[in-house]
């Protein structure tokens, strides 16, 4: 998985035995063939964080996301996760890993020919959870949203908002510690954009560690939060909006 894959550097030996962040990426670099997707990314990310992860199209804001559930490997470098590194995990313990995440898609990646709740409980399903407590749950996560009355409503019948809120819901299903969401606001209007980011402060309040990537920057404005810049797979700057 990672041409390091067999040793952990000695820093990161010593951070483990200590209180650590909830994430820890050493000297990351993800290579697609010629292409440097990021290069040498060193960041903490301290348990219950807001964090924008900033940048312009193509800067690297996605693949890092996808680099921290293991979506994909790193090239080179490690990331440490709740004290798990990525590089040395276990394939059996993979979904464990992924259940620390809820992640939202820019795109939504709803199943189109399943119901909301349908949608929904295959996470919980996976999980292993009872039918009864998946029932409770889904119910309680789509009160969160405000749209408990479109439980039996079709992906396609949903506006865009409306989905968004239907992926967030999903999302938070199984009670995920880290929320990693992609452009969550781009194909919104407005109003809905605010209701979404509403949601993840809602969420953020309650204790999760939120990374959203965007690279709009007015999305920024107003909420009181650490950046991490990105430009061409670098880390550039690092700082806070207020």
């Amino acid at each position: 998985m990672n041409g390091h894959a067999g040793v952990v550097p000695a820093k990161a030996e010593r951070l483990m035995e200590s209180k650590a962040p909830i994430i820890r990426v050493f000297h990351v670099y993800k290579r697609y063939g010629a292409q440097t997707a990021l290069a040498d990314i060193t960041l903490d990310i301290g348990q219950g964080e807001f964090i924008f992860v900033t940048g312009a199209s193509g800067a690297g804001k996605t693949t890092l996301l996808k680099l921290l559930y293991l979506g994909e490997p790193v090239s080179e470098g490690h990331i440490l996760v709740d004290g798990m590194n990525l590089s040395r995990i276990r394939k059996d313990r993979i979904p464990f890993l992924r259940r620390l995440f809820g992640v939202i898609f820019q795109d939504y990646n709803l199943i189109p020919n399943r119901t909301v709740f349908e949608n929904i409980s295959l996470v919980l399903e996976v999980a292993g959870h009872r039918p009864a407590l998946i029932t409770k749950k889904v119910a309680s996560v789509l009160r969160a949203v405000g749209l408990e009355d479109r439980m039996n409503a079709y992906p396609p019948s949903l506006s865009g908002g409306e989905q968004q809120k239907i992926t967030i819901a999903r999302a938070i299903a199984g009670d995920p510690k880290i929320i990693l969401a992609d452009e969550p606001t781009g194909s919104l209007d407005e109003d809905s954009a605010e209701d979404i980011m509403n949601l993840l402060r809602t969420l953020h309040h309650r204790g999760a560690t939120v990374l959203i990537a965007t690279h709009d920057r007015d999305l920024v404005r107003g909420t009181p939060a650490r950046r991490i810049h990105l430009s061409r797979g670098r880390l550039e700057e690092e700082g806070a909006e207020s």
